[in-house]
Formats: C-alpha cells, structure tokens, sequence
C-alpha cells in the first residue's frame, strides 16, 4: 500500500512540474505579445516564476495563479519589471513598470 502511494504521489509531482512548464511557455508568450504592442524590447527572452496561489476562474473552478516576472527595455540603455498573472493555463492580466518612451 505504501509503495502505491509512493508512485500517486510521484505521477502527481511530475504532472504538476509537467503542467507549470507548459504555463510558464504561455507566460513568455504573453509576455512577448504584450511587449510587441507596446513596441518595446522584450529581454532575455524568459519569464521568472514567482508565487503559485489557488483561485476561482470566472466559471467558479478552482485554478492555480501563478505570478511571473520578465524584464522589458524601451530605449536599450535601462531595464524595467513587468509582471504576468496566469489563471490556470490563460494570461490573467500583464501590467509594466512605467518606463520611459523610446526616443
């Protein structure tokens, strides 16, 4: 019986890890997208995970939340925050640190 648990427990460890890089894919896209509309520089081209919460969806289901942070650049000379808040699989919101316009 122990052994049982011990795969359960293993097969939902490697879903969860699984799960969190196919989001954190999203969140660089999202994070990509969003910065190609605000016609800036996306850096280094990753995203950083920050806090895992659980929250509703708009259907009511209980969802992970999780909270990343990427780097933008408006005029190549300083680096600015931005954060994205994935719902589940789905960019929540993305918000940017006020920077400068690129000249």
């Amino acid at each position: 019986m122990n052994s049982l648990m011990l795969v359960i427990m293993l097969c939902t460890i490697v879903f969860f890890w699984w799960d969190s890089v196919g989001v954190k894919e999203k969140a660089r896209e999202a994070g990509r997208q969003h910065c190609d509309r605000a016609e800036v520089q996306f850096l280094d081209d990753t995203v950083e995970f920050v806090r895992l919460r659980i929250r509703r969806n708009y259907h009511g289901q209980l969802r992970f939340y999780r909270t990343y942070r990427f780097e933008f650049s408006s005029t190549g000379a300083a680096r600015f925050q931005g954060t994205i808040y994935m719902l589940g699989r789905t960019p929540d919101k993305v918000q940017m640190q006020a920077y400068p316009p690129a000249l």
